[in-house]
């Protein structure tokens, strides 16, 4: 049987954030990396210096608390995000910014954007 191609989803560049801008936080960001997981890695600590956390927004309908953002053992960088009790790492990718987006969110941004062209 054969496979179905996997279609690439592209992540559109916020209105906020010029092509030039984007390009300019991906360099910076990347700038001493020597492979792709370096390349994480200075995405990491760029969102870590600039991310206001904790924030508030919707997953799967559910409204959750960013407590931090991890590199986890995969090599993935993870939104914390809580409910009451329950507790969940999810990928950047997939984490709904909200509609007021916290302080810092353009790395977020300039990430899946890098992810998106390296993917």
């Amino acid at each position: 049987m054969a496979s179905t191609p996997k279609r690439k989803i592209r992540a559109t560049l916020p209105p906020r954030l010029s092509k030039d801008r984007i390009n300019a936080m991906i360099e910076e960001a990347i700038v001493d990396a020597n492979d792709l997981s370096e390349q994480v890695g200075g995405f990491f600590t760029m969102i870590e210096q600039h991310l206001v956390c904790p924030f508030r927004t919707t997953v799967l309908g559910l409204p959750v608390t960013v407590e931090s953002i991890e590199l986890n053992d995969g090599g993935q960088i993870v939104a914390l995000c809580s409910n009451a009790r329950h507790r969940q790492a999810i990928s950047l990718m997939d984490l709904p910014l909200p509609a007021r987006p916290p302080i810092g969110a353009e790395w977020i941004d300039a990430y899946r954007h890098w992810l998106d062209l390296n993917g």
